[in-house]
């Protein structure tokens, strides 16, 4: 499959709404309409270290990865973090999810970015396979709390 991979633009929204319910809803969450508006506006700013890319065949979006650029206590540049990436399950294991990870490292590599990461649950084996392939798992464990207003 030829994948071609791009930051999201204005016109990505529906498609990129489909992929991101999916998203969510894979994450056991329902779709908010509130932070799903917030979230694409962010992308949308420049001024807002949110981005988002899109992974494409043949015009049609197959996946989307949103991501974070933010200041590191332990490099002198920017670190970043893959927080969101989602593929249509029916193009799964074609390369897409690979083709949005190799976006970001070429653009890490390219712009001096101290490191990219991401996370996934420990039972998301199938994500594991095509993550493993590129590093081993960092070993940390995350907590998490929630405020109230969140």
């Amino acid at each position: 499959m030829n994948v071609l991979v791009r930051p999201a633009a204005t016109a990505d929204e529906t498609r990129w709404r489909e992929l991101w319910d999916g998203y969510t809803r894979f994450y056991e969450r329902e779709p908010d309409e509130a932070i799903t508006r917030h979230l694409w506006a962010r992308i949308l700013d420049a001024d807002v270290p949110v981005h988002a890319v899109v992974a494409e065949s043949d015009g049609i979006v197959l996946g989307i990865a949103n991501y974070l650029l933010h200041e590191n206590t332990s490099a002198l540049t920017p670190s970043c973090y893959l927080q969101d990436l989602y593929v249509d399950p029916a193009v799964r294991a074609r390369g897409v999810g690979a083709a949005l990870i190799d976006w970001l490292w070429a653009q890490t590599r390219a712009r001096g970015w101290a490191t990219l990461y991401w996370q996934t649950r420990e039972n998301n084996y199938r994500a594991r396979a095509l993550y493993d392939r590129y590093t081993p798992h960092s070993g940390f464990l995350r907590y998490v709390l929630r405020s109230p207003q969140a």
